[in-house]
Order: C-alpha cells, then sequence, then structure tokens
C-alpha cells in the first residue's frame, strides 16, 4: 500500500469535481498548497473542507514552456479566494486577463488529467 501524500485529498476532490483546501483542527486556519502541519499552531491534524470556487485575478503571466515553444503560451494567474488563501491556475479564457477581474474555477479534463482551471466571470453571473 502506498502511503498517502498531503495534496492527494485535493486531487481526490479535484476528480469528483470540488475544490477542496485544508482546515487545521486544532487552531482551525485554512490552509493551501497543502502540508502535512499547520503553519500557525505545528497541528497535524486537519480536515478537508470545500471552497467556494470563486475569486479574483491578483497577478497574471503568459507562461511558454522553454522545451515547448511550438505550442500557445498559457495565461497563469494569481488568484485570491474570499476564503483568504491564494492558488495558482490556467486562465480559460485569456484575452481577459486583467489584475481584479472576478474569476470561477472550473474542473476540466486537460489530456486525461482534471484540472482546476479558471475562467473570467461577468458581474452578476
Amino acid at each position: 500500500m502506498q502511503a498517502k501524500r498531503d495534496q492527494d485529498f485535493f486531487w481526490e476532490g479535484i476528480d469528483r469535481g470540488e475544490l477542496l483546501a485544508q482546515k487545521c483542527d486544532a487552531c482551525a486556519t485554512l490552509r493551501h498548497p497543502p502540508a502535512a502541519r499547520c503553519a500557525a499552531c505545528g497541528s497535524d491534524e486537519w480536515s478537508a473542507v470545500p471552497l467556494s470556487g470563486e475569486g479574483r485575478i491578483l497577478a497574471f503571466i503568459d507562461s511558454v514552456h522553454p522545451s515547448r515553444r511550438d505550442e500557445n503560451s498559457r495565461c497563469v494567474c494569481l488568484v485570491d479566494l474570499p476564503e483568504g488563501l491564494r492558488m495558482v491556475s490556467s486562465l480559460i479564457d485569456p484575452e481577459n486577463a486583467v489584475n481584479g477581474a472576478a474569476v470561477r474555477f472550473e474542473i476540466a479534463d486537460y489530456d486525461g488529467q482534471m484540472l482546476p482551471l479558471i475562467r473570467t466571470v461577468e458581474a452578476g453571473q
């Protein structure tokens, strides 16, 4: 039997269509990326909790993989979540990349791997 890695719960949630984070059972601090221990109190006890899946673009870059220069670039964004966390994700609609833009996470199949991608949303959507 293979030991579970700290991030396995995250990818299992993605496979089920859920965006999850760790919440410390001792002090209730949310954390992402996943870690073995809480940075706030040191506890190794935690629960997986769902996130809203919404956020705002804090920063973005166009990225081209050095060994795949013939492929299109990806717009990689740092997303501020209302839960107080930040996540990095690729933007589905890069033509709408603007700092401060509202985004929503979508779980999408990318070459056989389910990934949490983001798409911009208009006010009221």
